[in-house]
């Protein structure tokens, strides 16, 4: 077994345990869809924490050849896969019945799930940086990976509910982007 291999066993453990929890949620809600709303924002709270665990997963395999097999790397990649496990479990409610429309979960939770996912990849961004240097400055980085970081924290502090939407519009706009725009 190599050190990547080592050391992807516990990330992707917890990775995986991330969506699962994720998924979990959102079945949970859809068979209670018949008493409780779900709503935008919480489906693409949704779908914008799946795609992001999916791709830091990704951005494990492109840095198989730098990760080492350490303590301060095993910690720090469970403290981020962690996080993203609990952003998960937030997204949805455990009994979606007891509320009547999830986007007062939505209101009560999304600073927490989007500020942990927003530093998941301030932790992914910086652990890049440490061991590859940072990445080149083109209008391809400065869209996709650079402006995931302002329009992250905007959704944070926003209170406008619409402006939390149209900036995770852009965020999950950015997966299926960064896969064609090459």
């Amino acid at each position: 077994m190599s050190e990547f291999e080592f050391i992807m066993t516990l990330f992707g453990l917890i990775l995986g345990l991330a969506l699962a929890e994720g998924l979990g949620g959102l079945a949970k809600a859809l068979k209670a869809s018949h008493r409780v709303r779900i709503g935008w924002p919480t489906a693409l709270l949704g779908l914008f924490v799946s795609c992001d665990v999916v791709t830091f997963w990704m951005y494990g395999w492109s840095m198989r050849d730098l990760l080492p097999l350490s303590w301060p790397a095993l910690f720090g990649g469970f403290l981020v896969t962690a996080t993203y496990f609990v952003a998960a479990s937030l997204v949805f409610p455990d009994d979606p019945e007891a509320w009547d429309d999830l986007g007062a979960h939505f209101d009560k939770h999304r600073r927490k799930v989007i500020g942990g996912v927003l530093l998941c990849n301030i932790a992914l961004l910086a652990s890049v940086a440490a061991l590859d240097g940072l990445p080149t400055l083109d209008l391809r980085r400065i869209v996709l990976t650079w402006s995931f970081f302002p329009v992250a924290l905007l959704a944070v502090w926003a209170k406008d509910r619409r402006i939390v939407c149209a900036c995770l519009v852009w965020l999950i706009a950015l997966y299926p982007l960064s896969a064609v725009w090459r």
